[in-house]
């Protein structure tokens, strides 16, 4: 099918930015490349690149028309592989997704490496930043987001909505300094705290068996902009965190951190797949949130106490 590899040339030389390593990666010449990026053009009847002889950049007709083929060439790929006699869970394209980095490093990074054994057609590009991805602007499909989006615009795919933090700590730092007994206790202890731009989370949030909410401002030892690095400082017993129980959760597990306060239920910070629009929300983009909400359920099984998630 010509024109379906035309469309598929067209969006991996936008995804590589480089016309030869497009024609490299399907075994074309480069002059056949080109060739198809010019009769799609001649298809659409405008331009879709400014091309220079050491770059291509999108027009604004260019970057319109990715809007929507990206999505539509996913499902064409999909139903070529079933007319074809494939399995109907079998994927072709490049996924381009944004997460935190903890989320990221310690959770999916072998969970988007299963799913791709499951379709090996899929390429992924992933990225890690706690800063908050722009799922507009930037070259994302989809995004992993802590909290449902303000923006009533983007389509939020929820995949685990009563996700908590957990108050932890190194055993190391509990022998040395002692447990908390209540959020209140905080005030006489080292806590690791988050940034984000410049505002620092050191105000936690819990709630008593009574449900009266216990807002503690904590004192920061330790500040970081990449919760991962707040997830390290715990471990070496550097002070108390306050962290998505996802992103601590194989430490637990392991006996790295061990829960505190457990009496006190804490903040609820649940997991979405957020797109910025519903053509992004292709059959791909689906299976994938469908593939991790089951994985984050089975994790989230083993929360402690009232950070577990239904």
């Amino acid at each position: 099918m010509k024109s379906l590899q035309d469309l598929d040339i067209f969006v991996r030389t936008v995804d590589s930015g480089s016309l030869s390593a497009t024609a490299r990666a399907l075994n074309l010449t480069p002059a056949a490349a080109s060739a198809a990026l010019k009769r799609l053009e001649a298809e659409l009847g405008v331009a879709l690149f400014v091309r220079s002889t050491r770059s291509l950049r999108l027009t604004q007709q260019g970057a319109l028309f990715l809007e929507h083929c990206r999505p539509a060439l996913a499902a064409l790929h999909q139903v070529r592989g079933q007319l074809q006699g494939g399995r109907a869970s079998a994927f072709e394209g490049t996924l381009q997704l944004a997460a935190p980095s903890d989320l990221g490093r310690n959770v999916l990074l072998p969970w988007l490496d299963a799913f791709q054994s499951e379709h090996p057609g899929v390429d992924i590009r992933l990225q890690l930043s706690d800063r908050v991805a722009n799922v507009y602007s930037e070259p994302v499909d989809a995004a992993f987001r802590y909290g449902k989006p303000q923006d009533s615009g983007l389509v939020a795919l929820p995949l685990a909505l009563d996700h908590r933090r957990v108050l932890c700590a190194a055993p190391a730092y509990v022998q040395a300094h002692g447990a908390p007994d209540a959020p209140q206790a905080l005030a006489d202890h080292a806590c690791l705290c988050f940034m984000l731009g410049s505002d620092v989370h050191d105000r936690w949030r819990f709630w008593d068996a009574a449900g009266q909410e216990v807002l503690v401002r904590v004192r920061s030892r330790n500040v970081a902009n990449d919760g991962d690095a707040v997830r390290r400082w715990a471990v070496l017993g550097r002070g108390i965190a306050y962290k998505s129980y996802f992103d601590v959760a194989d430490d637990l597990a392991a006996g790295r951190l061990v829960p505190l306060c457990p009496g006190f239920e804490t903040e609820a910070v649940p997991l979405y797949l957020v797109a910025p629009s519903r053509h992004q929300i292709t059959p791909l983009v689906r299976a994938l949130r469908d593939f991790m909400a089951e994985r984050l359920q089975s994790l989230a099984s083993a929360a402690p106490g009232p950070a577990r998630v239904g």
